[in-house]
C-alpha cells in the first residue's frame, strides 16, 4: 500500500492564524461598518420622536425624499427593461460586436460617477453638444428632474445586465428554441419560458439598482445644481444639512437611507437563498448528438 499523500497546508489550518484572521475581520468590520451605523441611529434618536418627525417633516426634507422616490420610480423600471433587452440580445443572438456591447454596458463600473456627471454637462449643458438645440426648444435637462434621472440611469445601467447574462448563458437557448418550434410566439416564449427561469436574478438586480439610485451622490451632485428644495435628492440634502451645522437633522435624514440599506440587505439575502446572485460557471459548449 502506498502511503496516503499529505495534503498541503492551507491558510487558516493553524489555530493561531485562524483566530488572527477572524479577529482582524471582526475588528475592521466593526470600525468601518458597524460603528458608523450605530452613530447614525444614535444621533437620530437624540432628537426624540417629536424632533425626528419635525426634521423629517421639514418641506426641504420632504421634497428631497419625494424627488429621490420619483427618480427611482423612473430610472429603475427603464434600467430593468434595458437590462432584460440587453441580456436577451447578448445571450440569445449571435451578432458582430456582442462582446463590445457588454464592455460598453459595464463602463459605469469603471469610471467615477462625478466624471459621468461632468460628461452630461458637455452633452446637455448650454455650451454642450445638444445645448443650443435644447435651449431653442425650451427643454431643460440639467438642473432639473430629467438630468437627475439620466445620471442615475447611467450609474445603475449594468446592475440588471450583470445578474442576468451569466444565468442566461448557463441556461442556454434550448428551452426557447423548443417553445418556438412548438409554435409559441416570441412574447409567449419570453413570459412563459424565459422570465420564470430568471425571475429571482432579475429581482436581485432590481433591488441593487434601486438601492444605488436612491443613494447616488456623485453624478447627481453635478447635474442637479444642488438647488435646495428643488433639485436636491436625499443624499445631497444630507450634505447640505451637515454643512449648515444641522448635525442632528443630517443624521435623521441619513437614518432613512440607512434603513433603506438594511432593507436592501434583507431582500438581497432572501433573493440569494432563492438562487439569485449566484453566478454559475459557464459550461463548455458540447457537440450536438447525431
Amino acid at each position: 500500500m502506498q502511503p496516503a499523500k499529505r495534503r498541503p497546508p492551507r491558510v487558516g489550518d493553524s489555530l493561531a492564524v485562524r483566530r488572527t484572521l477572524i479577529g482582524f475581520v471582526l475588528v475592521v468590520g466593526a470600525l468601518l461598518i458597524l460603528a458608523p451605523l450605530i452613530v447614525i441611529f444614535a444621533q437620530a434618536a437624540s432628537l426624540g420622536l417629536n424632533g425626528f418627525l419635525k426634521t423629517i417633516g421639514h418641506p426641504d426634507t420632504r421634497h428631497a425624499i419625494m424627488l429621490t422616490v420619483v427618480t427611482a420610480l423612473i430610472a429603475v423600471p427603464i434600467n430593468t427593461a434595458f437590462g432584460i433587452a440587453a441580456a436577451w440580445a447578448i445571450t440569445k443572438f449571435d451578432f458582430w460586436g456582442r462582446r463590445f456591447l457588454l464592455v460598453v454596458i459595464e463602463i459605469p463600473f469603471s469610471i467615477s460617477p462625478i466624471v459621468a456627471g461632468v460628461a452630461y454637462l458637455f452633452v446637455y449643458g448650454l455650451q454642450g453638444l445638444f445645448g443650443p438645440l435644447l435651449e431653442a426648444w425650451d427643454i431643460k435637462i440639467l438642473f432639473a428632474l430629467p438630468g437627475i434621472v439620466l445620471a442615475s440611469m447611467f450609474v445603475t445601467a449594468p446592475f440588471v445586465v450583470r445578474e442576468l447574462v451569466p444565468l442566461m448563458q448557463a441556461q442556454g437557448r434550448d428551452l426557447e428554441e423548443a417553445a418556438t418550434s412548438l409554435g409559441a410566439s416570441g412574447w409567449r416564449t419570453f413570459f412563459s419560458v424565459t422570465l420564470p427561469n430568471i425571475r429571482w436574478a432579475l429581482l436581485y438586480g432590481v433591488v441593487l439598482c434601486n438601492a444605488r439610485v436612491m443613494g447616488e451622490f456623485g453624478a447627481v451632485s453635478v447635474v442637479s445644481g444642488n438647488i435646495r428644495g428643488q433639485t436636491n435628492t436625499l443624499p445631497l440634502h444630507i450634505e447640505l444639512l451637515y454643512h449648515d451645522y444641522q448635525t442632528a437633522g443630517a443624521f435623521a435624514a441619513a437614518s432613512i437611507l440607512t434603513v433603506l440599506a438594511l432593507v436592501t440587505i434583507v431582500a438581497k439575502v432572501f433573493l440569494e437563498r432563492q438562487g439569485a446572485g449566484r453566478r454559475p460557471a459557464l459550461a463548455a459548449p458540447t457537440g450536438k448528438s447525431a
